[in-house]
């Protein structure tokens, strides 16, 4: 049997109905979630806010490359979980102003429970920023992602 080399690089698809002026209805593969705007802005509710999406997008690709990375190297995870607190230049968005960085600074407040030593567990933290695509591309753009790791023993 033939093994198959997983490819390097690959196309992303995704579609967005424009349900308003403020919802968006994206798809990708099978799945399909809300893109909205709070009432108080003039949308619906029904859904993170763009720029909501994009900082939970940050959390989930923390936790995803942060388990991939302790599997690499032999650290268990007991759990997990990450809080986020970004600043963010709304001028932009309420065209005041253009605003190179709208997202001047993100901290991620990871918390982590795990048996490893804490040379196995700085393995963990360096890979991370090595390899979080997520974080990778909003460091390029200039904002300053910090990471206040809480490690306790299991």
């Amino acid at each position: 049997m033939a093994t198959v080399k997983p490819k390097t690089t690959v196309t992303m698809r995704l579609e967005g109905a424009c349900a308003s002026h403020s919802r968006t209805d994206v798809k990708v593969r099978d799945v399909k979630t809300v893109i909205d705007e709070p009432a108080d802005r003039g949308g619906t509710n029904q859904g993170l806010t763009p720029t909501e999406t994009l900082m939970a997008s940050l959390i989930a690709c923390t936790n995803v490359i942060t388990h991939k990375v302790a599997e690499k190297n032999g650290v268990d995870i007991d759990s997990m979980s990450v809080r986020l607190e970004a600043q963010f230049d709304r001028r932009g968005v309420t065209l005041a102003e253009e605003i190179p960085v709208p997202f001047p600074s993100v901290t991620l407040h990871i918390d982590l429970v795990t048996g490893a030593d804490a040379a196995a567990v700085e393995k963990v933290k360096r890979d991370l920023q090595k390899f979080c695509p997520v974080s990778k591309v909003l460091r390029a753009c200039g904002t300053e992602v910090k990471e206040e790791w809480n490690v306790r023993a299991s």
